[in-house]
């Protein structure tokens, strides 16, 4: 009986070589189709949930990417604006096999700093970077890197406390133009421009003016201070919006009444000439559209934008 079993065994062990043989270069052809194709596989993004100071609609020059998967220099801008959005602090995503020049428009973008720069404009400023690196290397795997501009506990208690501010200067019966109206007057009637950053050569001043805490907490600001904080208040108040820079200076553009209108508290928050402690309020750039931008030939420099970036506005 035994000797039966093993010659059953000896002729099956035979036929399956013989078969192996037989069908060999079809074997190995699926073996290598197969390993070939799991080492080109795009490895498997992890995506996590954006934090609450994101924001889910889009704008004409970027949007929210739906896939993280780039195939051109667009999707690229799309993924570090969604990175921002999300306020991400680390993201790695990977260049696929059919996108050739994705590594050199990564390098592109990556040192553009005015790119990111207006790119950084459509986001909250809670999630806005002060610092960004981008890492990469030659088979297409790409880390974004971002230090925030605000840390979470400031994040927290900034939040809070605009928000206590528009509950407490604000009520349901307003229309939402006396809404932003308030909240812009409340800012610039609390706040005085900032001349000792402004005029100094090396950009210094006691007070954090670039940033919401020199609005909330020193009553001092420059452009970036203003537009920040008008940011936020805008996104808690549930007004589609973003900033928009020039070369020289940072405003808000906000969407109301099926438009989209500039805000600029800096220049309605003039220095009164010869008391720089008394304090002044306009309304000469609320909400406003470009001809009015444009019509105080003296400061019209400062609100040049890129069209092409900016182009709600047009």
């Amino acid at each position: 009986m035994t000797k039966i079993k093993n010659f059953i065994m000896f002729s099956f062990t035979i036929i399956v070589i013989g078969l192996i043989y037989i069908n060999f270069d079809d074997i190995k052809n699926s073996f290598v189709e197969y390993f070939d194709e799991y080492f080109k596989a795009t490895p498997t993004l992890i995506i996590k949930d954006g934090n609450k100071y994101t924001k889910s609609y889009d704008f004409n020059y970027v949007s929210n990417s739906k896939d993280y998967i780039p195939h051109n220099y667009d999707d690229l801008v799309n993924i570090y604006y969604s990175v921002f959005n999300q306020g991400w602090d680390e993201f790695t995503f990977y260049c696929p096999e059919d996108y050739s020049e994705c590594i050199d428009d990564v390098k592109l973008i990556s040192n553009d700093k005015l790119l990111l720069s207006n790119i950084n404009n459509f986001v909250s400023p809670f999630n806005s970077y002060s610092e960004i690196k981008t890492l990469y290397d030659s088979t297409g795997e790409i880390t974004i890197e971002t230090s925030h501009l605000y840390n979470e506990y400031e994040r927290q208690k900034l939040s809070n406390d605009i928000k206590d501010i528009i509950d407490n200067n604000t009520n349901d019966y307003m229309s939402d133009k006396e809404k932003i109206k308030t909240v812009h007057d409340y800012i610039i009637n609390n706040t005085k421009y900032d001349k000792i950053k402004a005029d100094s050569k090396d950009n210094t001043s006691p007070y954090d003016s670039s940033r919401i805490n020199g609005v909330l907490y020193d009553h001092y600001a420059i452009c970036s201070g203003y537009s920040d904080t008008m940011a936020a208040a805008l996104d808690i108040m549930g007004f589609k919006n973003f900033k928009i820079s020039s070369d020289t200076h940072v405003w808000n553009a906000v969407y109301i009444d099926n438009n989209w209108y500039h805000l600029d508290l800096t220049w309605d928050d003039p220095i009164t000439v010869g008391d720089e402690n008394k304090n002044t309020l306009s309304h000469e750039y609320f909400l406003v559209d470009n001809a009015r931008l444009f019509a105080d030939t003296e400061n019209v420099s400062d609100h040049f934008f890129d069209e092409k970036i900016y182009t709600e506005m047009n």
